[in-house]
């Protein structure tokens, strides 16, 4: 008699490649999916909490489902977004045919009060040329501060809004549709009063939290308030600080939203440019001195799903 002795699921070979000194991994070795054991989703996390930002390549067999599935192991997911209309329950669709990308420094929906924990995108179209996207940590970026900058920081705090210049981001002619999807991106007004530095809920550390929808600092003139800006973004983005990943279709970048900034370069003329993410919830920043962040106008509860918790 032949006796079948069950083996045990044999788990994946990950393997997390450093590409920067203060962000940025690769991982490899990974079918992303909702299957994924447990063990597998808590060592994709820990590479992103302590890299900031990870890359996978060759995910092209994911679809949105499959990435919605496998967001789900990383938490409850977001919305698309708390105003744009993409046809998605969760996934939003960043697709540009004029050259147009979010070339801005941002951290993804500062405006809400509940800021996603993170970001999965996913290339779906990609350009022969141009197209990438950069990175940047803002937890290195506080720590690298002078002493005499983080003591005016650190119980600082900034009003942020969607309701901002956002022609400005785009070098284009194209002012009628920019104006139109303006109006898609204000159709609801939010504002949100966050610390400067913020403690991270995961890691202990602290982070800048600044980028495009910073409106002025709360106490500061707009004179004072546009100086102080740029000496903490300069400090952010400096090149030591961040990473640029080239796009290749089916490539996945997952980062925490909490600890970064990003900027979508616009440097592909009229070729296609899709790519399509879904966030993550996060909760409610909280500051230094243990003050959690506070809403001025506009609820992030449609955003963060919470009609569908309490209904």
């Amino acid at each position: 008699m032949t006796i079948q002795i069950e083996r045990p699921a044999t788990t994946p070979t990950l393997d997390v490649v450093k590409l920067g000194s203060h962000i940025g991994a690769r991982i490899d070795g990974v079918r992303l999916s909702g299957d994924l054991s447990p063990e597998v989703v808590a060592r994709i996390r820990a590479a992103v909490l302590e890299h900031k930002v990870v890359f996978l390549r060759g995910q092209d067999h994911l679809d949105d489902d499959a990435q919605i599935a496998f967001g789900e192991l990383l938490g409850p997911l977001t919305t698309a977004h708390p105003t744009v209309n993409t046809g998605s329950a969760r996934v939003l669709s960043l697709k540009a045919t004029r050259g147009m990308a979010a070339n801005s420094w941002h951290t993804d929906v500062t405006f809400v009060d509940k800021v996603p924990a993170f970001s999965i995108l996913r290339g779906v179209t990609i350009p022969a040329y141009g197209g990438s996207t950069n990175w940047a940590n803002t937890a290195t970026a506080y720590d690298a501060l002078p002493p005499q900058v983080k003591a005016l920081v650190d119980d600082l705090w900034a009003v942020h809004s969607n309701d901002y210049d956002y022609a400005h981001s785009f070098d284009t002619e194209d002012r009628e549709n920019l104006q139109y999807e303006r109006e898609e991106f204000t159709r609801i007004i939010y504002k949100t009063e966050h610390p400067v530095v913020r403690i991270h809920p995961e890691t202990g550390e602290r982070a800048l939290v600044l980028g495009h929808f910073v409106q002025h600092f709360s106490g500061l003139s707009s004179k004072e308030s546009t100086a102080l800006f740029n000496l903490l973004q300069d400090r952010v983005t400096r090149l030591e600080n961040t990473i640029r990943w080239s796009w290749a279709e089916g490539d996945v970048a997952i980062w925490d939203n909490r600890a970064t900034q990003h900027y979508a370069v616009a440097d592909f003329d009229t070729q296609p440019r899709e790519v399509r993410r879904i966030t993550v919830q996060g909760d409610v920043p909280v500051g230094i001195s243990g003050r959690s962040s506070r809403v001025i106008e506009g609820s992030s509860d449609l955003y963060t799903r919470l009609d569908e918790l309490i209904g």
